[in-house]
C-alpha cells in the first residue's frame, strides 16, 4: 500500500476555500477515482508548535492506494478534470508525495 500525500502550505496570502474544497473537490475526487481510492483523510491545520503559530500547512490529504502504478493509470484519465478543479478552492502550490506505508505496533 502507499499514500499519496498532498500539504498546502500556509503563506501568508494564500487563498484556501475550505468549504468548496469540501463540498465539491473532495467530493469529485472519491468518484472519480473510484474503487482504486481505498481510504483518503483531511487534516485541517490548527496552529504551528510554538504558542500562536500559525499551521505550516492549510490543509493535508492523504490518499491510500494499491500502488503508484494504480493511482498514475487512474491520473492518466481523471487527472485533467480533477487538476483543473484546484483554482477553484485554492491559490496555494501543493506540496506532493509519494509514501510507502510502513505498519507499526
Amino acid at each position: 500500500m502507499i499514500r499519496l500525500n498532498i500539504l498546502y502550505p500556509n503563506t501568508p496570502g494564500t487563498r484556501f476555500d475550505i468549504d468548496y474544497y469540501l463540498a465539491t473537490h473532495m467530493p469529485m475526487a472519491k468518484r472519480l477515482f473510484g474503487d482504486v481510492l481505498k481510504e483518503v483523510t483531511l487534516e485541517y491545520g490548527m496552529a504551528g508548535v510554538e504558542p500562536g503559530s500559525p499551521p505550516a500547512y492549510i490543509m493535508s490529504c492523504h490518499m491510500r492506494f494499491e500502488s503508484i502504478e494504480a493511482f498514475m493509470d487512474a491520473w492518466s484519465q481523471i487527472g485533467e478534470q480533477l487538476g483543473g478543479d484546484i483554482p477553484n478552492y485554492t491559490d496555494a502550490a501543493p506540496l506532493i508525495q509519494f509514501s510507502r506505508i510502513v505498519p507499526f505496533d
